[in-house]
């Protein structure tokens, strides 16, 4: 099968792992595959792949029209089969595409997106791959009459082993940046804690690193914050922490609580619906957004070495699984090509 899948940037992110691995893992097992994006640090981690490089993450309606364009050019040339969105600006851009080309589209839904008419090209995909049942709920009330589907997101074999401490006040956060994430929560949260051992380690990047190093030197922290931007490896700062710290306000589904549970790294999470899914039981998950209930749970641990909760490692599937999932779906896409 010939596939292309159409992401906005190929940078640090959940949504650029998802596809590098599902691309790398349809090429080795010989399928051809074709990644348009932006451009980023991870493109030169495809294997077997082909990255055509256009505008398709600038929001802009007549880039994205002229994108369209080259990529059902592009698409035909190439015989591929079927495009394959992630995000809302590729969505239209593979909408287009599709009309172009003949070809058939679908999307996978990674985020809980803001209700608005950038949404309207989800109407028209054949199928919506949601990484959550949480997402499914919420694009099943947009798009009543679509084929949405659950597959979550497939992880790699861990490069690192767990050999973190138990216990103790290691602390660490792994993510994109960003309001959403919830960081500044957690930086308020340990501040209370001045007087408790520990220290954060901060890996990745993203438009909020200079507020939260602002906020962090305003809370008196800053000498034990450690904000080491881009990391190469997230694994090896999971197998050497005490304890990951998940204090979304929101979620898809986060790949990096995936990570963790699979490495059995303990975890303070939010209680959020997408975490909730991996959770046993949504006992011991922490409100988000809420400084006083993570002071809590930051003491508690500090003190018992402990999390209240237990996450099930066997909800996080392989990439092997994941891609062999959405090539069922491939295969009743492209099969129904004149709908």
């Amino acid at each position: 099968m010939k596939v292309m899948q159409i992401l906005p940037e190929l940078d640090e992110g959940g949504v650029e792992r998802h596809v590098l691995w599902l691309s790398n893992c349809l090429a080795a097992g010989g399928h051809g595959v074709t990644v348009v994006s932006a451009g980023g640090r991870l493109a030169g981690e495809l294997s077997g792949v082909e990255h055509v490089r256009l505008p398709v993450h600038l929001k802009n309606p007549v880039t994205a029209a002229w994108a369209a364009a080259r990529i059902a050019r592009i698409a035909r040339a190439r015989g591929v089969e079927l495009l394959h969105a992630h995000s809302r600006v590729p969505a239209w851009v593979a909408w287009w595409a599709s009309s172009l080309s003949g070809l058939p589209w679908m999307a996978t839904c990674h985020a809980f997106y803001s209700r608005n008419a950038a949404l309207a090209p989800y109407s028209r995909a054949r199928v919506l791959v949601c990484v959550s049942r949480a997402l499914r709920d919420y694009f099943a009330e947009l798009f009543p009459g679509s084929d949405l589907r659950v597959i979550y997101n497939g992880l790699p074999p861990a490069a690192h082993e767990r050999t973190g401490p138990t216990g103790g006040g290691r602390f660490l956060f792994v993510g994109r940046l960003t309001p959403v994430k919830g960081l500044d929560t957690a930086l308020e949260a340990l501040a209370r804690l001045a007087e408790s051992d520990w220290r954060l380690d901060v890996v990745g990047d993203g438009p909020s690193m200079e507020e939260l190093r602002r906020a962090a030197e305003r809370l008196g922290i800053a000498e034990r914050v450690d904000f080491r931007g881009f990391q190469e490896e997230p694994e090896r700062w999971m197998a050497d922490c005490s304890c990951l710290l998940f204090p979304s306000r929101q979620e898809g589904m986060g790949q990096v609580l995936m990570r963790a549970v699979r490495m059995g790294v303990p975890v303070l999470a939010s209680d959020i619906p997408a975490v909730r899914e991996l959770a046993v039981s949504p006992e011991g998950l922490v409100p988000p957004g809420d400084v006083e209930a993570w002071r809590a749970a930051l003491e508690g641990f500090l003190r018992s070495g402990e999390v209240g909760a237990r996450f099930d490692a066997g909800r996080t599937p392989s990439v092997e699984e994941m891609t062999g999932a959405l090539l069922d779906v491939y295969g009743e896409v492209t099969a129904n090509r004149s709908r």
